[in-house]
């Protein structure tokens, strides 16, 4: 803040991370609230301590003694890409915990993969003043509009998995992603079909555009690094970024192209279910082996079938979103520095570790 006196502002901000009155915080939750580090927390609640501001409650931490006027809760809007997603439904109750935690309020609105809806929800948290919003769509022909709308009006914007220009980008580092999914099924191929393979299918998402189109590239980039071979047919199906959409492109690539020994590279989880259940339906199970990306529940549950042909999926760990999303948010709110795109951390998850990295999922067969 121009001409203020850091010190001062960082006093004023451990006292307004107290919440409600008589409320007991320990050095370290006070770090977390305000962001600042333990140890000048420590010295801050020192000073506080002495002038008055706030008293040591025994080993249990800190104690308030002063009321803030006027405190308004920070308000967040999240537009989910659409709860039907297994994926997007686990990134919106994990903002939903971070904010409860953060004790943020959370604006929700559902942009039920729509283009129109997602357009209005833009306008919608606008309309509502949120402080910061954070996006989750997919339609590349929105990202400038959207841009536009929320940096006419200063609300600042996140955008999630997939790139809004102006806006803060946090999610997939989608080359990477597809190239370690590249590089498992090249390794699954030479164990299995000693490097033998005629077709590639990419189920990719026409409305995404050139952006996420770099997962394919990369898994492409993957395969060829470990699975070289002399000119394979490539197919590139749009998967609609769902199980129907997939299973219906397959199934129509199936009927005008012999089967043979295909691997496939999935843009997410349904796709790449809808692609091996319509080589099941045609009856050549054998002759495909798919990579996923998300390792959400539906994907983890195939992984743990004996006969699947789902030999990996590529974890974004969406359960950790919520936090991460909210600590970026606020940063800016903070005028912290920022760097433009913060990437998730990505491990290939596969029918050997999917027990270890996930023993609280529900056991069954797939839906």
């Amino acid at each position: 803040m121009p001409g203020g006196v850091e010190s001062v502002l960082r006093a004023c901000e451990t006292l307004r991370a107290f919440s409600q009155a008589g409320e007991i915080l320990r050095v370290q939750d006070l770090a977390d609230r305000t962001r600042l580090h333990k140890a000048t927390v420590s010295r801050l609640l020192l000073t506080l301590e002495e002038a008055g501001f706030v008293e040591r409650v025994a080993r249990r931490g800190y104690r308030s003694l002063v009321q803030v006027a006027g405190k308004r809760r920070l308000r967040i809007g999240y537009a989910s890409q659409t709860e039907t997603s297994l994926f997007a439904h686990e990134v919106t109750e994990s903002l939903r915990r971070a904010s409860a935690a953060f004790e943020i309020d959370l604006a929700f609105y559902d942009n039920r993969y729509d283009p129109d809806i997602t357009s209005r929800n833009a306008d919608r948290m606008i309309d509502e003043r949120v402080d910061v919003a954070i996006d989750f769509q997919t339609f590349q022909s929105l990202a400038q509009v959207i841009s536009s709308k929320f940096e006419k009006v200063r609300i600042p914007l996140i955008s999630v998995d997939l790139p809004i220009p102006g806006a803060i980008y946090y999610g997939a580092n989608n080359y990477e992603a597809g190239r370690i999914a590249g590089r498992a099924i090249a390794r699954w191929a030479r164990e299995h079909w000693s490097g033998a393979f005629s077709h590639v299918l990419l189920i990719e998402l026409a409305a995404g555009g050139p952006l996420l189109e770099s997962r394919m590239t990369g898994a492409l980039a993957g395969l060829t690094e470990l699975a070289p071979v002399s000119h394979p047919q490539v197919f590139r199906l749009d998967g609609a970024n769902t199980f129907e959409g997939a299973f219906r492109a397959v199934k129509r690539h199936l009927r005008t192209h012999k089967p043979r020994r295909t691997l496939i590279f999935a843009m997410n989880d349904p796709n790449a279910i809808g692609a091996i259940e319509a080589f099941h339906d045609a009856g050549c199970s054998d002759l495909c082996a798919a990579a996923g990306q998300g390792a959400t529940l539906d994907a983890r549950i195939e992984l743990r079938q004996p006969a699947t042909r789902l030999i990996g999926s590529v974890a974004y760990f969406p359960e950790r979103y919520g936090e991460a999303l909210i600590r970026l948010a606020l940063d800016i709110l903070q005028n912290r520095p920022v760097p433009p795109a913060v990437y998730t951390r990505h491990r290939l998850i596969t029918a050997r570790n999917v027990d270890k990295l996930y023993s609280k999922d529900p056991k069954g067969k797939r839906c």
